[in-house]
């Protein structure tokens, strides 16, 4: 080992003890930007930055696992990533499946957090399997958020509200005034699972850009410049270090 490689070790042992006297989140969330600025800046094809920051995907998880962070919710694709060139987007959602596929295999339950409807039929056949086969039982859960937008959850888990309230033959001005933060989010995409505690978004860019809109209220944020492919397992050290120091103030 280089003397470079030693260093990093070194600091990556103190940011473990330094983390041991702390709780650390209950779900984390994390934007996987980058992918294609990081093909970009070595040479590469878009689509090999995308089989890049898949693989970091799942080395990310085995991370969490170790840390015994028992939920994650990871933005794989945007609503908006659906209106990229057609040659692009048929790569990136076939590896994307390959992803899915390689989370559940590696013994992860995978649950579904977005549309899948504008997915090619083949692709939403292979996801619906893997959530079909996919444990509950498992130490870590991982939301894979595909086809994904803060503002179309919101919508859909209101209108999904709206017509249940309506099918117990309720008036429009009754439906109205039973309309509560509390039956919207037993409606979103994370029914069920607690907020997110932290969010990590890598590439540079500090905005949410939608993600987890309503869920990440209280949420603490951290970002780095790094590019999804580039991120390190000291990246999500740091990044809990920094959450874990913070004193969380909710609704001040």
């Amino acid at each position: 080992m280089d003397d470079d490689g030693l260093l990093y070790r070194v600091y990556e042992r103190r940011l473990m003890r330094e983390l041991e006297a702390y709780d650390l989140p209950r779900h984390l969330g994390v934007i996987v930007d980058g992918n294609r600025r990081w093909a970009k800046a070595s040479g590469k094809p878009a689509a090999e930055g995308h089989r890049m920051g898949a693989a970091k995907i799942t080395e990310f998880l085995t991370w969490c696992e170790e840390l015994e962070i028992p939920l994650v919710t990871v933005w794989m694709l945007s609503t908006a990533n659906l209106r990229r060139p057609a040659d692009e987007l048929a790569q990136l959602v076939e590896i994307i499946a390959e992803t899915v596929e390689a989370i559940a295999a590696a013994g992860y339950c995978v649950r579904l957090a977005g549309s899948v409807e504008a997915l090619p039929e083949t692709t939403r056949e292979r996801i619906r399997q893997v959530q079909e086969s996919s444990p509950a039982d498992k130490q870590l859960t991982v939301n894979v958020a595909i086809g994904y937008g803060g503002r179309e959850e919101i919508v859909d888990a209101v209108r999904e509200l709206v017509l249940d309230l309506g099918s117990e033959g309720r008036s429009p001005e009754e439906i109205a005034a039973a309309i509560t933060m509390e039956g919207i989010g037993e409606r979103l995409y994370t029914r069920g699972q607690p907020d997110p505690d932290l969010i990590i978004r890598t590439s540079g860019e500090q905005r949410l850009s939608g993600f987890l809109m309503w869920q990440s209220a209280h949420s603490e944020f951290w970002f780095c410049e790094t590019n999804w492919p580039g991120f390190r397992r000291v990246d999500l050290l740091r990044a809990l270090r920094d959450f874990c120091q913070r004193e969380r103030r909710f609704g001040s």
